[in-house]
């Protein structure tokens, strides 16, 4: 009962946020990591021990899973030299530089420890990163790297986390070991995300040719695909978290959608859509409850002078430290690139000084991180406690935190005029998109009127028909003309012609509530008719709102 009204609660402040974020001027994570910790501060709050594999297992693949299938895939394959370049060289950097950094500045961790805090503090958090970087303050091209980075950094960051602690447990580390075993942690990640698509799609073809399943047998599978992928490479000791992202960077163009009916793709959506923003806040949220535990027991090593400057003060110093090792990376990149493409006489698109400071300020950490953390052994091999193990989780925990902070106060101002005024690119691709359409269907519809009428047809039925749908196809390209007149005058009629039919809509409601009442229909009539409205009421409003 306890674990069930846990739940209900942090749902309930899952809803909440999603409120109070329009009221207050802070990144949705940072509210909701303030309402856990919020939560758990009275000496009565809640406080939960959190499973670090549990807690892995039902938020990251399902999030992952969902960033993976929105990214954009044009984007991050013509743009995969630096999104590697950041997931698996600035992994590598990062665990040495901030390695040896910390080694330094708290000598009482061992430098094997301080590896393993490097590790997990590696990985950029999707979540986080979409959650904070406004899309309409940072260039495109920046944007899609931080995806591309943060959705494949976590299963390198995490593999060389595992290597660290086997080393602090064994006393011992294998370069060579290390290397083959991260080959094989990648290579059998990806097989098995791969792999659970196709068992997937096979599913879901068998269903389809059965026929009469209920829609919700179909999108039962999509909800558990993310999972399968990560447990079936967690099985052979690869990288879950990569099979998960596979899955859903393949998910679309493997065109696994076709098997699913109308009614289950519309399900599909909707649920995910609930589901990521359901998982984000409450992984948020947990985070939260997890820090006043964290701050009780600041270790000995930190408050020996000072009981909160020296911990504040150690904290920022690291988190600076991942900025300007992330900084310097891109900077060493970015050179690299340009020089590279004058020797291969292409075009260089260098970033400038600003870019690179917000893609390095941008790099926050997240909930991969306080999970892979919160997964150290409590013991060495030799029954001895493990070497600085509460130490180094408040760090992390400390870490995560102004990593959020830092972003959420810095990244808007470097970033203000960054991006040019004038037509979104999305936004004038999506255009072009329309007007080949619907040239595409007057085409079609054009040939088809033209065809001589079956027999019982109503003469001049079908051209009737075909003519009314071409004129609403030719006012869609109108709409997308370029000249600003003939937009302004179709829009208005557009606009005209939604209110119009959003007041049908209304009297349409109102005529079947009555019915309702009046017991002259039942309510699964009622049920059905309302859905039918309620999806082109919600068409309707979208066109609205573009226009």
């Amino acid at each position: 009962m306890q674990a069930a009204i846990f739940v209900l609660v942090v749902l309930v402040f899952v809803a909440v946020s999603g409120a109070l974020v329009r009221l207050v001027r802070v990144p949705l994570p940072v509210l909701q990591i303030a309402i856990g910790a919020a939560l758990a501060w009275p000496v009565r709050g809640i406080h939960v021990e959190i499973d670090p594999e549990l807690f892995l297992l039902v938020f990251i693949p399902p999030l992952l899973f969902s960033d993976a299938f929105a990214a954009p895939k044009r984007e991050l394959m013509a743009l995969r030299g630096p999104i590697l370049d950041l997931a698996i060289g600035l992994v590598f950097f990062t665990i040495v530089g901030f390695g040896y950094a910390l080694h330094w500045l708290v000598p009482s961790i061992p430098l094997v420890v301080a590896f393993a805090l490097a590790a997990v503090l590696s990985p950029t958090d999707a979540v986080a990163v979409s959650s904070i970087v406004d899309r309409n303050v940072v260039p495109a091209r920046l944007m899609h790297i931080l995806e591309g980075e943060s959705l494949l950094n976590d299963a390198s960051g995490l593999v060389m986390f595992r290597f660290a602690v086997a080393a602090a447990l064994t006393g011992s580390f294998s370069f060579a070991a290390a290397s083959l075993s991260f080959v094989y942690a990648v290579a059998v990640g990806i097989l098995a995300g791969v792999a659970a698509l196709f068992v997937a799609a096979k599913a879901l073809q068998l269903l389809n040719r059965i026929g009469g399943v209920p829609a919700e047998a179909q999108v039962l599978i999509t909800i558990l695909l993310p999972f399968v992928a990560y447990l079936g490479a967690e099985h052979f000791g690869a990288s879950g978290i990569l099979a998960a992202v596979t899955a859903g960077l393949l998910t679309g163009s493997t065109g696994i959608f076709r098997f699913l009916g109308v009614s289950a793709r519309m399900q599909t959506i909707s649920l995910w859509t609930t589901f990521s923003f359901v998982f984000n806040g409450a992984l948020f949220i947990v985070l939260g409850l997890q820090l006043p535990e964290i701050i009780r027991k600041v270790p000995p090593e930190l408050s020996s002078r000072h009981w909160l400057l020296e911990p504040v003060l150690t904290v920022l110093l690291l988190t600076l430290c991942l900025v300007a090792l992330r900084f310097l990376w891109i900077w060493i990149g970015d050179i690299t690139a340009g020089f590279a493409a004058r020797l291969g006489k292409r075009k260089a698109e260098p970033f400038g000084l600003r870019v690179r400071l917000a893609g390095s300020v941008a790099g926050v950490r997240g909930a991969i991180t306080l999970a892979g953390i919160l997964s150290l052994p409590l013991a060495l091999q030799d029954g001895s406690p493990f070497p600085a193990r509460d130490l180094v989780i408040f760090l992390a925990a400390g870490v995560i935190i102004c990593s959020l902070v830092i972003a959420s106060l810095a990244l808007p101002v470097i970033a203000r005029g960054l991006v040019e005024p004038g037509e979104d690119a999305a936004a004038a691709e999506e255009r072009m998109a329309r007007v080949g359409a619907a040239k595409a269907a007057i085409a079609h519809l054009e040939s088809i009127a033209q065809t001589d009428e079956e027999e019982g047809d109503v003469p001049g039925l079908k051209l009737a028909a075909a003519n009314g749908i071409v004129a609403a196809y030719r006012r869609r390209i109108a709409a997308s003309d370029e000249a600003d007149e003939a937009r302004a005058e179709v829009r208005e009629a557009g606009r005209l012609e939604i209110d119009l039919r959003l007041a049908g809509i209304a009297a349409e409601r109102d005529a079947l509530r009555a019915m309702l009442r009046r017991g002259e229909i039942n309510d699964h009539t009622a049920r059905a008719l309302f859905t039918e409205i309620t999806l082109t009421e919600a068409l309707l409003n979208g066109r609205q709102t573009r226009k």
